[in-house]
């Protein structure tokens, strides 16, 4: 009978630490494997990316690094209005994260020197999302998905993931139906200052965007972590008359720059092949580059063939 009973007591043991180890969440960042005994339910993202993507996945973070700034940059998906600011994305405000009692705190990359000190409020994720080593665009479509199975939203997460490229169809189909066969070569550019631009190249998430929708640069950048190259205004001019250049709001860092004859002296300004993009977040995460590829379709459709 005593045997009986240590025997059940075993078995009900066994199957307690099954469960246990069942019920744990594992996921994979860039520093390995990382356990959660049960979904984050309160989670903290310092990086603008990391927060979008929460958003995309129906959870609303209690706190993001520097929310004035993804309202002005990032735009979409938009930010919930119960979302607390922490603070600097680079030096965010420890105490403030402290009082939200966070389940997770979320980096990404330029942030790892702050996992050390995070990890005293709350365990934490890193995702290097931009290096030049791989493709960023397929990391981001990585990292969604990790954060997906983090949330238990694994297949909402990939469903998404399918409608993207069902929507780059769709956008490059009223790409031929606007311009038809004969496609224009498209360079995209943000502003570094009134006389700099950053042109985006291979790596760069617009980039990429823009070879979904079935398009080429007409001024082709080299890879790099980020996937843009700095150039002078007036380098610009190595654009054509049949180019197209698309450049991102908002436009605070060119100044006056587009009211200048340093920019509407350029070839492909003068042609008036040149046309603004609806604030899309060129560092983003994976469904960043559907908003990328919507608005930029938007700025090209109104561009005479």
């Amino acid at each position: 009978m005593v045997l009986q009973l240590k025997q059940q007591l075993v078995l009900v043991v066994a199957l307690c630490l099954t469960l246990t180890a069942q019920a744990e969440i594992t996921v994979t960042d860039s520093r390995g494997q990382q356990s959660f005994e049960s979904v984050p339910e309160r989670v903290v993202a310092l990086n603008w990316s990391m927060a979008e993507n929460l958003v995309e996945l129906g959870v609303t973070p209690v706190g993001v690094a520097d929310v004035a700034g993804y309202r002005k940059w990032v735009v979409q998906p938009e930010l919930p209005e119960s979302v607390v600011n922490v603070g600097k994305r680079s030096e965010p405000n420890m105490e403030r994260i402290a009082s939200l009692d966070p389940d997770v705190i979320i980096l990404s990359t330029d942030q790892s020197g702050l996992a050390e000190k995070m990890s005293r409020v709350a365990p934490v994720l890193f995702f290097d999302a931009f290096r030049k080593d791989h493709s960023n665009a397929e990391k981001a479509r990585e990292i969604f998905l990790e954060l997906g199975r983090l949330l238990e939203r694994e297949e909402q997460a990939q469903h998404q993931l399918d409608m993207l490229e069902a929507r780059f169809i769709w956008l490059r189909g009223r790409i031929r139906d606007h311009f038809g066969d004969t496609l224009p070569e498209v360079t995209s550019v943000g502003f570094a200052s009134p006389t700099v631009v950053r042109v985006f190249g291979r790596n760069g998430m617009p980039w990429y965007a823009l070879r979904q929708l079935g398009l080429e640069s007409a001024m082709p950048q080299p890879r790099s972590q980020w996937g843009q190259t700095q150039r002078e205004v007036a380098d610009l001019k190595r654009l054509n008359r049949e180019d197209v250049l698309l450049y991102f709001k908002p436009t605070v860092l060119a100044g006056d720059l587009l009211e200048k004859p340093l920019w509407n002296a350029l070839p492909v300004v003068e042609a008036g092949r040149v046309a603004p993009v609806a604030p899309s977040w060129v560092y983003g995460g994976a469904m960043s580059l559907r908003y990328l590829a919507e608005n930029m379709t938007d700025a090209l459709l109104t561009i005479e063939p």
